[in-house]
């Protein structure tokens, strides 16, 4: 139950937060909530991991299908030497993925061991 509430509060707090503030501010959510809800560090890192993943991947598709996927077809040849806009978005939502899972991992190893091996 921690780690459903885990990630739907960070892919709902990520998503007002990269509204108003820059994109990075998804590490912040993610380690304010590992630091609110205890887990193992395993628990947090792929709590964090696949909320971002989702969120990134969702809005990514989204806003790239909005044009036809002509930017990311563009930008895919440019970065990655490859004609595939479907490999730039599941690039795009790994990086992030990465980063908010790293940044609830912080955050557990911060809470002693006693902690979760209670919950």
């Amino acid at each position: 139950m921690k780690f459903f509430s885990a990630l739907f509060l960070i892919i709902i707090l990520s998503f007002c937060a990269c509204l108003y503030l820059p994109w990075w501010s998804i590490a912040i959510v993610a380690f304010i909530v590992a630091a609110l809800i205890p887990q193992n560090p395993m628990a947090s890192f792929i709590a964090g991991f696949t909320a971002v993943f989702i969120l990134w991947g969702a809005l990514s598709f989204y806003i790239s299908s909005q044009n036809g996927h002509i930017l990311a077809h563009r930008i895919s040849l440019l970065v990655l030497k490859n004609d595939s806009a479907g490999f730039l978005i599941v690039v795009t939502a790994l990086i992030g993925g990465l980063i908010a899972g790293f940044a609830a991992l912080s955050a557990s190893y911060l809470r002693p061991r006693s902690a979760y091996e209670k919950s």
